[in-house]
């Protein structure tokens, strides 16, 4: 029962990050169920492959959610989301491939020292200067899938990445925040069917279990999550996002910190 009742505060909190930041969720879900899988005796060698896989999965309801209070309030560039999507796709699957062949330890340090870099991020206010338009086809496609390599190995929505390249691209913050909420789609799609395609077939798995996604945690991260994301996007454009970036900047130096130490210890 009190795993369930994680699940669903899980949920409740990524939602909200979904709408009020352009993220995912997958910041705080992947190393919270990290500790829960740990917490459940599942087995070591599959913890974080479940963690980020389940992460993804979850991305496909908050997504959906976030992306539709963003979009009625003119927030969401389809043309970008359109012409990105392809690499989206492509990087994302690549991703998860890549991520299923490595070791849990490896991926708790990758995810760790990526929470930091994002967290200073976060508490610097460091922001890429808006200095060129939308790149061509080519260049679309590259960014693309940078994102969603990056997204699969850290099990995200790609705000944390597509949101700085739309503003560095001109575009403004909040439509760079909406238009990031529609990108997770594509990237959860991708990133979902990799982790349960590569972890089909895998021996010890935990029960109900679909590849590399826990359908246990799953169903109570959406239950709350998708109630949430709209209030997320509200609280987008009437607060002061970059002091809230900042407060939860300090909450993921700790959150980090911890996922690496756990490698050694």
């Amino acid at each position: 029962m009190s795993f369930i009742l994680l699940y669903l505060a899980l949920g409740a909190v990524a939602g909200v990050l979904a709408g009020l930041l352009g993220i995912g969720g997958g910041l705080v879900i992947v190393p919270m169920l990290t500790f829960a899988f740990t917490g459940q005796g599942f087995p070591h060698e599959h913890i974080l492959h479940m963690a980020l896989g389940t992460s993804l999965a979850s991305i496909l309801f908050t997504s959906v959610s976030s992306m539709r209070s963003h979009h009625k309030r003119g927030a969401v560039i389809w043309p970008v989301v359109m012409r990105i999507t392809p690499g989206i796709l492509v990087g994302t699957f690549f991703g998860a491939w890549v991520a299923s062949l490595l070791s849990t330890n490896f991926l708790k340090g990758f995810f760790g020292v990526f929470l930091l870099y994002v967290a200073t991020q976060m508490l610097l206010g460091i922001k890429p200067k808006p200095t060129r338009d939308i790149p061509g086809t080519a260049g679309i496609f590259s960014a693309g899938s940078i994102i969603g390599i990056f997204s699969s190995l850290v099990g995200i929505g790609g705000g944390t990445l597509s949101v700085p390249f739309l503003v560095w691209c001109n575009t403004q913050v909040h439509k760079a925040i909406g238009t990031s909420s529609a990108i997770g789609f594509p990237i959860a799609v991708a990133g979902t069917l990799g982790f349960v395609l590569n972890g089909l077939g895998i021996e010890n798995l935990p029960s109900f279990s679909l590849g590399y996604v826990n359908l246990g945690a799953l169903a109570g991260i959406v239950a709350a999550s998708v109630l949430t994301a709209p209030i997320g996007v509200k609280l987008a454009h009437s607060l002061p996002i970059d002091k809230l970036k900042k407060i939860f900047a300090l909450l993921l130096y700790v959150v980090g910190t911890r996922m690496i130490l756990s490698v050694f210890f």
